[in-house]
């Protein structure tokens, strides 16, 4: 069974960082593109960031830097600077090839609560 599993998140005040971490199961998550999406109350899922297999990466958000250890089957992300509009459910997302070009998925993780608040 394929299976993604996030977790770090919580509450942090503004300025404040926080590392998450998605561990995966079932698969081996090195052959497998992976990226993280929120969604925040009221509003559409949006794209964060990915990383290729190789380690090639593209992130939306300039605070956020994402990387990936595959010996232990774990892609994280680092976001620095949380402002409150960071505040929403996070999740990892595995793409069916290894690079960032594949562009369906066919495995979510159940997603881990960030807020930022003071």
């Amino acid at each position: 069974q394929l299976q993604l599993v996030e977790s770090g998140g919580g509450l942090v005040q503004p300025g404040g960082s926080l590392r998450l971490s998605c561990v995966a199961s079932g698969f081996t998550l090195g052959s497998r593109a992976i990226d993280w999406f929120r969604q925040a109350p009221g509003k559409e899922r949006e794209g964060v960031s990915c990383i290729g297999s190789s380690g090639g990466s593209t992130t939306v958000k300039g605070r956020f830097t994402i990387s990936r250890d595959n010996a232990k089957n774990t892609v994280y992300l680092q976001m620095n600077n949380l402002k409150p509009e960071d505040t929403a459910v996070y999740y990892c997302a595995a793409r069916t090839g290894p690079t960032c070009i594949f562009d369906s998925y066919d495995t979510w993780g159940q997603g881990t609560q960030v807020t930022v608040s003071s």
